[in-house]
Order: C-alpha cells, then sequence, then structure tokens
C-alpha cells in the first residue's frame, strides 16, 4: 500500500505521518469534502477546537506545506519507481492518487482502493493481523504464494477487507456524533431528516429551486428564527473554512450564521433552474478588539458573479461600522450562466477575504423582495398571506410584547410587540434602486384604559433615515390617539453606497418606539 509504504519512509517525522494517514482517512472514506484547515488543525495537530483561529494560528497550513515538499523530495528519489504516486495540489488538503510514468493520470478512489488492496509482491496486503487493529498492514506474502493459494485466500482477504471497512466506518460514526454537538454554540433547531450535498456539483445533480448555505460548517441542516433551513458549505472550491471566536454578533437575530465562514481567494459553482435570483451575501469582521483604531486588519475584496464583478472593494468591517456587527449584502436580479452555474468568485484586494454565509432566493428580475420585519421573536402572518419575519437588524432598544384582541385592529397581531428606546436599524437593500419605507406604530404605554398617564406630550420622538429626517417631534398619541394603530410612509429613499436603509429612532421625550417596517422596492 503506497500510504504505508510512504509513511514507513517518513517514520523520523512522526507529525507529517500523522497528517498523512489523516488524509488518506478521509480520501479512501471520500470525505475530502472535511479536509479543511479548521478539522487538519483540530484533528491531526490537536489544536482547541473553541481557541483555534486560523489569521493567528497556520499550524495546518505549514505543516501540509512541509509535507507537499517532503513527498516531492521522496518521489524524485527513493520512490521514483513507485507506480502509484501522492501528492497534494497546492491551495488544498486533499491527496491525489497518480500513476506513474508517460501518461501518468490521476487515479480515483475505487481504482486506488483497487490498487493499495492488491495482494502481488509489490503491493501490501490487507492481512489477518490487521482486523483487531483497523491499520493497513506492510507484510508481504511469501515469493509465489499468490499464484499457489489464489482460491483460498480471496474469501479470507475479503473478509479482513469487509471487517477494517466496518471499524472505519463505526469510528467515522462516533466521530460525527461527538462532533455534532460542538458545531453551532448558538444550538439553533435542527432539521430532522433534512438532507444535505457536499463538495462541488455533480454530474445530474438538480438545480436548486433556492440554498441558504452557512459556510465553513459541515453538520446538519439548521433552522433560523424565521424557520428557514440553512445547509452545510457545499459547491465550493479554494480557499480554506474555519469555525469564528464565539462573541456576541449584533444587527442579527441568527447568529449561528456568523460562526463559520470561509477564508481567502475561492469559489462557488450553485446549479440553479433559469430565471431571476437574489443573492445574500453575509460577513461579519470578528478579530479580537484593537487597541487602537491603527491596530485593525484591514480587508477588502471582490465579488464576481459570472465574470461580472457586483461588489467591489467590499469592507465588511467598514460597512458595518465596527467589529463583531452582522453585515449582509443584497444583489437582485442575479441569474445563472448559460451553464446552469451560478459562478461566484471572491478574490483578495487587501488582507484575507471572508464570507460566512450566502442566501439565494427566487426573485424578481429589477426589483428586490419585499422585507417586512414585526418586533416579534417568531414569523408572522397577516390577513393577506404575507409573512413578516422576526425583529432582526436592530442596534439598541428592548422588546416589548402586549396581549391585544384580535377586534383590536386588522392584523392586530401587528402591533402586539414593539422596540423602544434608543435603537436604529440597518437594513440591507440593492443600492441601485429607490425604495419605500414603512413605518407602523401604535402608543400602548401612555394614555391606554388603566393607565394614570395622559397620553398626547408623554412620548415624543424622531426618526432619520440616513441622516435625513423622516419624523421630528413625533408623538403617536397626539395623531392617532392611544390604543389606536398609525402607519407612516416615505417614498423615494435612497440607500447608502453600502446597500443599507439606517433608521434611527431618537427619543426626545420619553422612549422612541416602533411596531413593525416595511421596506419595498419602487422599481416594478
Amino acid at each position: 500500500m503506497e500510504l504505508e509504504a510512504v509513511a514507513a519512509a517518513f517514520e523520523r517525522t512522526p507529525r507529517l505521518v500523522k497528517l498523512l494517514r489523516y488524509l488518506g482517512e478521509k480520501y479512501f472514506a471520500s470525505e475530502t469534502e472535511q479536509l479543511t484547515e479548521y478539522n487538519v488543525a483540530i484533528h491531526v495537530f490537536e489544536r482547541n477546537p473553541s481557541m483555534f483561529i486560523a489569521s493567528e494560528d497556520a499550524i495546518a497550513r505549514v505543516e501540509t506545506h512541509r509535507l507537499r515538499k517532503k513527498l516531492k523530495a521522496y518521489y524524485e528519489t527513493e520512490g521514483r519507481e513507485h507506480s502509484i504516486q501522492i501528492t497534494i495540489p497546492l491551495g488544498s488538503y486533499s491527496p491525489v492518487f497518480s500513476q506513474h510514468g508517460a501518461k501518468a493520470k490521476p487515479v480515483s478512489v475505487p481504482e486506488a482502493k483497487a490498487q493499495e488492496n492488491d495482494t502481488t509482491e509489490e503491493n501490501p496486503s490487507f492481512t489477518e493481523e490487521s482486523k483487531g487493529s483497523g491499520q493497513l498492514s506492510t507484510k508481504l506474502p511469501p515469493a509465489g504464494a499468490h499464484a499457489e493459494k489464489t482460491r483460498g485466500r480471496r474469501p479470507r482477504l475479503y473478509s479482513a477487507i469487509a471487517v477494517v471497512i466496518l471499524i472505519l466506518a463505526a469510528g467515522i460514526f462516533a466521530w460525527v456524533q461527538w462532533r455534532q454537538p460542538h458545531l453551532i454554540t448558538s444550538n439553533p433547531q435542527d432539521l430532522s431528516g433534512a438532507g444535505a450535498v457536499s463538495g462541488a456539483p455533480k454530474g445530474g445533480m438538480a438545480a436548486q429551486p433556492q440554498l441558504r448555505m452557512i459556510l465553513g460548517y459541515f453538520g446538519p441542516p439548521q433552522r433560523d428564527s424565521a424557520g428557514e433551513a440553512w445547509q452545510p458549505d457545499q459547491f465550493h472550491s479554494g480557499g480554506w473554512s474555519t469555525p469564528q471566536p464565539s462573541s456576541y454578533i449584533a444587527r442579527t437575530s441568527d447568529p449561528f450564521l456568523f460562526r463559520y465562514g470561509r477564508f481567502g481567494d475561492f469559489d462557488y459553482k450553485i446549479p440553479l433552474k433559469p430565471g431571476a435570483y437574489e443573492l445574500h451575501l453575509y460577513a461579519v469582521s470578528s478579530a479580537p478588539s484593537p487597541q487602537s483604531e491603527d491596530d485593525q486588519i484591514k480587508t477588502v475584496f471582490r465579488i464576481d458573479i459570472n465574470g461580472q464583478t457586483v461588489l467591489d472593494s467590499f469592507d465588511p468591517l467598514s460597512d458595518a461600522m465596527g467589529i463583531n456587527i452582522a453585515d449582509e449584502r443584497v444583489v437582485r436580479g442575479v441569474s445563472p450562466a448559460t451553464d446552469g452555474i451560478l459562478h461566484i468568485h471572491v478574490s483578495t484586494i487587501i488582507g484575507t477575504p471572508l464570507l460566512n454565509a450566502i442566501a439565494i432566493l427566487p426573485g424578481l428580475p429589477n426589483t428586490q423582495l419585499p422585507v417586512r420585519l414585526v418586533m416579534q421573536n417568531a414569523p408572522w402572518t397577516d390577513h393577506i398571506g404575507q409573512i413578516w419575519h422576526p425583529d432582526t437588524y436592530f442596534l439598541g432598544g428592548r422588546r416589548l410584547s402586549h396581549n391585544l384582541p384580535d377586534a383590536w385592529a386588522t392584523d392586530a397581531g401587528l402591533y402586539s410587540s414593539e422596540r423602544y428606546g434608543h435603537f436604529s436599524y440597518a437594513i440591507p437593500v440593492d443600492p441601485r434602486d429607490r425604495y419605500t419605507v414603512v413605518l407602523h406604530f401604535a402608543e400602548l404605554f401612555f394614555g391606554v384604559p388603566g393607565s394614570n398617564l395622559s397620553g398626547p406630550g408623554q412620548r415624543i420622538f424622531r426618526v432619520l433615515c440616513n441622516g435625513s429626517t423622516l419624523l421630528d417631534n413625533f408623538d403617536i398619541a397626539r395623531e392617532a390617539g392611544s390604543a389606536h394603530p398609525l402607519t407612516k410612509v416615505f417614498n423615494h429613499i435612497k440607500p447608502t453606497a453600502q446597500g443599507k436603509l439606517n433608521l434611527t429612532f431618537e427619543p426626545i421625550k420619553n422612549y422612541a418606539t416602533v411596531s413593525a417596517i416595511e421596506v419595498l422596492d419602487e422599481s416594478n
């Protein structure tokens, strides 16, 4: 077996032997999608899963580079006559088994297994001693024994192989069972029975109707606060993945989307049915807090879709205006290329690019889908079937719930919770369009039955959007009375260059408040 022959030759470098065996095990188990920088660091070099940060600890990259060079030197000297040779391509942790010779070609996993398990003198075999240990043996059969005892040994050989495969499968299953509880620290609801596809797109794979992915994550699918399913990372090539430091992430009700990520220059090739889609890109800068502004690590990168640049000089830290603040960018009107694939390419300008999640939703050619937020912790559906998503994108303030009778108003549930205090929302939109913003209010504290306080004049505040005042000296009770819904509509709102509608609610007397927010694209 070539893997064991190389391991024996490298016995004086046990760290590289351990790395080589791990890469080989994943290759033969058809689990090369698990060969990531994070997994190598944790499972080969025993880094602490909760403390490992790829940008600060390059152990996996350094040791893989050493192994790559040592393999090259080995096959240029004592291993130059081996019929199967192992390489590790640049930018990858997945080994390649190739036939040596003028017409050398990569060997598939089944071919490699067949050649590795051949019982001729030139190829070490599985032996009876390997059953208990689960290790591959390099013991050779006596000269001429294979020709004389083929019929007698094949059944035992197959049995040994079957036992070893079962042992390996049991070990892999046990490892997966141990890993899964540790994968998402926020412990979102698991999707029982949901399937996932790993790796690059395969021939015959059905196109996706929609897709939500947590990049760099390889556990079971997860549900967000709106009940939507998020799949593990797939369809990728290049870059590397690693968990992010566990910390509070602002402006999101789904922090688990930002616990993992894909770093570096990388590509996604996602099969899609023809049509228009809306692309959502999620990123967070979660480096340790700097001592000064000069200590901040600047990261700027470019995102191309089907060869066209859609985000140039993307800087998540600047866009979000701080560390550990979720940033979401929206690109509407995205379509697959003529090959039925959506090609996403991320390339470095400064620093190391990082994306945490991607969502691809069925959309409209020239119009962004509506954004509807209700200040509750669960989705809500109004009387015409429109879905309002749970409270998110906020910074500051508190949420308060009320018991309102259904007869109080049409869609009374829209006003059953509020965010109050001094707070803001950064709602992501496509920066090419103009938007209508609809704000829903109700005064449910001052002047309501049972209150000793009058309504008008007790709560006064202002609302701004991207620095422009939408409402000033705003008094809900004075305009609509207490315990009555009030809607304010604002047209032709221009987003920031970073694709945000930044709504700020500033108290003048007592707290500001809002019950629901609606954003409608005016492009249709």
